[in-house]
């Protein structure tokens, strides 16, 4: 190495570098101008600075990462680490770029000692074991902790993101009791022949709903697309404007008919459509003719639509069936408990309509699944459909459904022992009460670092039910003294089991219609017991 200007006199500035390489190659130079020795500097001990992160086998060694590997499997907690030491790296780089990138003593001007020392230390990051740990546990923890239990306190009832509708204790004993062991999911026990999965099933929904037959599978969609490819393939399926909806997810109902070879035929306006709109639009092609339920919207204002006694009866007469996609798939009568009328699917198949489809996760309040139910003609047709094994269910949803299904026999069963009615009909008495609870339970300390306070809010049905209805509920409401709100919820969101909040005017709250047992009540006191102990140490 050349570097022009070497003599006596102390190294300053910058300096054009020479550097020769002998290889394979013939003799050449890279001239490199414009670098300082300040970069040279950094450089080489930011390199040493790497150079210390701890290899993943000394990590997996030290006494640290024992705990783990015994609570998961070797190759995540390895995962984990590789994972988080990648995370340090990034981090030192990018540390070191800022530092290379602000204004600071030049180490080659011959500077004081002190200036020397601040412009050698490395970025601030803790390579200690115990450290690593802490971020070992944190990827652990978010990005390989799976499906675990969480505490629903947004006060969204049929929330999506947290599983819909939780299980009532019936169905997950019955869950567990397959799990157990083999089961008897298609084989007869009196003649020890093969059987079907879905005959239980389908006894209970046709003694709830009046039914002739009904088949179950793994969601409400799959129901629509095994309706749609069997009864209308090829064939027009006439809808109204009003009712081209978007479940959510992005899958919108003119791509699922698109998908099922179906032919769609819009009639009416957005806002209105009428009985001879349907009418003119039958003809020799026309396989279907399908109400879709507005669950997810409302178009409120000068509107009008057909209700389905109507269309089952010009059905009748044209000779074609009529499908409800009744979606959210209530079995009571919601009005009972001061909601607005939700159309059950008593109703649907009472008023003639030949094919009703709805979802087990929402108002029924069972596990994700889907089913279809009305005349035996039409269900014969689509158990004959190949598609259908695509779409079965697996032992463990039948288990919970049949469970589900079996606590409607008795109505009053129903509303006390399924989670999602029994959260949609706790008077306001006992939320409040959930609220006082958590709030006197708070220690003096964690009072002085969160002030709680009890209100009055609205909850929301969710998951595509009841749109835009609100339920009277009661919230605890927390301000952080020393801690924001977005950074609170995020702590609450970090605890085992994550806690889910709700944030208005930059306050925490906690929605107690959905945290529906005594035992979520202890496990937000403890979430901010543990945070209040951190901030006030």
């Amino acid at each position: 190495m050349v570097v022009n200007g070497i003599g006596n006199a102390p190294l300053r500035g910058s300096y054009h570098l020479i550097y020769l390489y002998r290889g394979p190659p013939p003799l050449y130079s890279v001239v490199l101008s414009g670098l300082t020795l300040n970069f040279l500097y950094d450089y080489i001990m930011h390199q040493d600075f790497l150079r210390r992160i701890p290899s993943v086998n000394e990590l997996l060694e030290s006494p640290e990462m024992s705990g783990f590997l015994v609570s998961y499997p070797r190759p995540i907690v390895v995962e984990a680490i590789r994972v988080a030491l990648d995370d340090l790296r990034r981090l030192l780089v990018s540390e070191g770029n800022k530092g290379r990138q602000t204004e600071r003593p030049d180490v080659s001007a011959g500077g004081n000692n002190k200036d020397e020392k601040a412009a050698a230390t490395p970025p601030p990051v803790d390579l200690a074991p115990q450290a690593i740990s802490l971020l070992v546990r944190d990827k652990l923890q978010h990005s390989f902790s799976g499906i675990e239990h969480a505490v629903n306190a947004t006060g969204i009832i049929l929330h999506t993101g947290l599983g819909r509708a939780p299980l009532a204790t019936e169905a997950s004993q019955r869950v567990q009791n397959v799990l157990q062991g083999f089961c008897t999911l298609e084989i007869e026990k009196d003649t020890g022949k093969r059987g079907m999965r879905y005959d239980t099933a389908e006894r209970l929904v046709c003694m709830l709903t009046g039914a002739e037959a009904a088949l179950a599978v793994n969601n409400n969609a799959a129901a629509v697309m095994l309706a749609l490819d069997t009864l209308a393939k090829g064939r027009e399926v006439i809808v109204s404007r009003s009712q081209l909806v978007e479940i959510g997810g992005s899958f919108r109902m003119p791509d699922v008919m698109a998908k099922s070879g179906a032919i769609l035929v819009e009639v009416g306006t957005t806002n209105k459509t009428y009985p001879d709109d349907y009418r003119r639009a039958v003809t020799e092609r026309t396989g279907l003719i399908l109400k879709v339920h507005q669950s997810n919207f409302k178009i409120v204002g000068f509107t009008d639509t057909v209700d389905v006694k109507e269309l089952a009866a010009l059905g009748q007469a044209v000779n074609v069936p009529v499908m409800y996609d009744l979606g959210s798939g209530a079995l009571i009568d919601l009005q009972r408990y001061g909601l607005p009328h939700e159309p059950t699917v008593q109703e649907s198949i009472r008023d003639g309509t030949d094919v009703v489809t709805f979802s087990t996760d929402k108002l029924l309040g069972g596990p994700q699944g889907g089913i279809i139910a009305g005349k035996k003609k039409w269900i014969d047709l689509m158990e004959k459909n190949p598609l259908l094994r695509a779409l079965r269910v697996g032992k463990l949803t039948i288990a919970a459904m049949e469970a589900t299904l079996r606590l409607y026999l008795d109505g009053d069963h129903a509303v006390s022992k399924i989670p999602v009615l029994k959260m949609i009909v706790s008077p306001l008495e006992t939320i409040d009460e959930r609220c006082k609870r958590v709030a006197s339970r708070l220690s003096a300390p964690a009072r002085d670092c969160l002030n709680v306070t009890i209100t009055g809010g609205f909850s929301e049905m969710g998951g595509g039910s009841l749109p835009g209805e609100r339920i009277p509920t009661r919230l605890v409401v927390i301000h952080g003294k020393k801690i924001p709100a977005l950074a609170l919820a995020a702590r609450l969101r970090d605890n085992t089991p994550p806690i889910f909040t709700r944030i208005e005017q930059d306050r925490v709250c906690l929605d107690m219609r959905t945290v529906y047992n005594d035992a979520e009540v202890d496990m937000i006191v403890t979430a901010l017991e543990r945070i209040s102990t951190i901030e006030n140490s």
